[in-house]
């Protein structure tokens, strides 16, 4: 099962998103409510490979860079 990042959304100006993370099936809707305290939550994309099936890193470029806009060197 994976897990999502999900965010409180705030409701007044001087409160802060507080992130957590939740195991749903992907099947699952996505969180409406924060499952203890009922405020309201949106779901958090995070980043990953972008690759299914075990294939491997991308390999930097002659310019040495990955190529995907990362900045790495």
């Amino acid at each position: 099962m994976p897990t999502y990042v999900y965010e409180t959304i705030p409701q007044h100006d001087h409160e802060q998103p507080r992130r957590f993370e939740v195991r749903q099936s992907m099947k699952d809707a996505p969180l409406t409510r924060h499952p203890d305290s009922g405020e309201p939550v949106r779901r958090v994309p995070v980043g990953g490979t972008g690759l299914m099936g075990g294939a491997s890193s991308p390999r930097p470029s002659a310019a040495g860079s990955c190529g995907s806009g990362c900045g790495c060197h």
